[in-house]
């Protein structure tokens, strides 16, 4: 009898003490200090560029890919969606130095009023930025003065990124729809 308590007594610590380290050799997260990343202090950049969204022409880098029944009739263009692979330069003509693409979508999100729901990344090609991207998910109420959409992310140099983009329209061409827009981007990074 003594044996057979025994043996149950080592089959249920057995059983148990496996139970116990499958379960933490699985474990799904754990906490981190910031140096095991090997991340440093805390930086805060600014970078400015201007966004060609070019709608128009044999080679447009902003086209049309979805809209809604109501979008041509909409004073707003509820429910258009335009696809982007915009070039971003150092100065505002075409042909200025290129250092990057914004990358994503736009779409018309109001009803009243010309709001664009903005999901894009900013791919930068050039300087000690050039692989890195930030991403943008904001609002941009495209004819205000000003606009402010967050910075919700980013990679390589921009890993754990947070911060804002201000937009200002340089040019409108009212005939073509193109635009050139200056953004002015403030974003921590490590």
């Amino acid at each position: 009898m003594a044996l057979c308590i025994t043996k149950l007594i080592v089959s249920t610590l057995l059983f148990t003490s496996t139970l116990f380290f499958t379960a933490n050799s699985h474990t799904f997260s754990r906490s981190l200090l910031p140096e095991e990343l090997g991340l440093e202090k805390e930086k805060l950049s600014h970078l400015h560029f201007f966004f060609h969204d070019i709608v128009s022409g044999r080679n447009p880098t902003a086209v049309r890919v979805a809209e809604a029944k109501m979008t041509n009739t909409s004073a707003t263009a509820f429910g258009l969606v335009v696809m982007i692979d915009d070039p971003l330069t150092e100065g505002p003509k075409l042909s200025s130095k290129i250092v990057g693409r914004a990358q994503g979508l736009y779409s018309s999100a109001s009803l009243n009023d010309v709001g664009l729901l903005m999901v894009q990344n900013y791919v930068f090609t050039e300087g000690k930025f050039n692989g890195s991207t930030l991403s943008v998910l904001g609002r941009n109420a495209v004819f205000s003065d000003v606009r402010e959409m967050p910075i919700v992310g980013g990679s390589r140099l921009f890993r754990f990124a947070r911060g804002y983009a201000q937009a200002r329209t340089h040019s409108l061409d009212l005939k073509t729809g193109d635009a050139v827009v200056e953004y002015n981007v403030y974003v921590f990074h490590y």
